[in-house]
């Protein structure tokens, strides 16, 4: 078993790829994902068992590094709600992109940090502490952030209820979160041994999650394929850059910089998918960018985290 899960963590961008060409030669096979059972969001659901996961993980330790780190904490909590939705409006506008698109883009930019970057810093032999600490602090306050910003972004333009929106983080987010930490505190052994199949276990949702969006888009993603993936790389590795550039000029050390710049190119594009689909239901190819986001990120990850363990440090 211990074989199976080191497998699906080493080969999960080689996974998810081969996820995407069945969802894509077969859409209906992930139909399901974004669909209800017994009024229960599939989506929401799955997206749910990622963030429970990260909760059984998660130590007072782990709220202690925050206070070891205060200026790699802001730094990179401030960067990520700064300067990815910034670029994520900027680029919207520059490629001239349709509404839907536009709505899924700023939310890939406004959603706090996706827990694969603590699986990509440690493969990349960053500081995992704070990444981790990055990760956590940006989603706890992402029920008040991620839509204030999206509000300031598009609100003009399309409307949306934001206190919906600060709700359904809170459910989707924090909840599954507070119940793996009680889960964590209540039974730390069994927590213990559950940890080392969580990685597998939350990249087979990720890849189910980005196959029922990419299934049911198929016909709009095949259509904007060019201009949707250039805009989705163009996003990616300008974070992952400023990332770097912004840790180099504030003088942080090789693994924090590494760090900085994962933490800001990774998004939880699973919950950006999810607000998508339930905040702007009119507008079925917002869910898009999510799942491309997540589909790249993940993929140019796990090669990005390769040549920085071995040529960078």
């Amino acid at each position: 078993m211990r074989r199976i899960v080191l497998a699906i963590e080493k080969y999960f961008f080689i996974i998810i790829l081969i996820a995407v060409a069945i969802s894509l030669i077969y859409p209906n096979s992930f139909k399901w994902v974004l669909s209800n059972f017994k009024g229960l969001n599939i989506l929401n659901l799955l997206l749910s068992i990622i963030l429970f996961a990260m909760g059984t993980t998660l130590k007072l330790d782990d709220f202690i590094e925050v206070f070891k780190s205060p200026k790699e904490i802001l730094v990179g909590v401030s960067a990520q709600y700064i300067i990815m939705p910034i670029l994520a409006f900027l680029i919207a506008r520059i490629f001239s992109l349709g509404p839907a698109l536009t709505i899924g883009l700023i939310l890939v930019g406004t959603v706090p940090g996706g827990t694969a970057s603590d699986v990509i810093t440690f493969l990349a032999k960053g500081d995992l502490a704070l990444s981790v600490s990055l990760t956590t602090i940006s989603t706890i306050i992402s029920p008040f952030l991620t839509p204030i910003i999206t509000l300031i972004l598009i609100g003009n333009n399309i409307q949306f209820n934001p206190v919906e929106m600060i709700i359904s983080i809170v459910q989707i987010v924090i909840v599954p979160i507070a119940l793996g930490l009680i889960v964590r505190y209540k039974f730390p052994s069994f927590c213990d041994k559950l940890k080392e199949y969580l990685p597998a276990i939350s990249s087979i949702v990720i890849c189910i999650i980005v196959a029922g969006v990419i299934g049911v888009n198929k016909e709009s993603i095949i259509t904007s394929f060019g201009t949707i993936i250039l805009v989705i790389i163009l996003l990616y590795s300008l974070g992952m850059t400023l990332g770097f550039v912004l840790g180099y000029l504030l003088g942080m050390d090789k693994k924090q910089i590494v760090t900085i710049a994962i933490e800001l190119s990774f998004q939880n594009s699973g919950l950006s998918t999810s607000l998508a689909k339930t905040h702007f239901p009119n507008f079925a190819e917002a869910t898009v960018p999510g799942a491309l986001y997540s589909a790249w990120q993940n993929f140019a990850g796990s090669i990005i985290s390769y040549f920085l363990k071995r040529y960078y440090h």
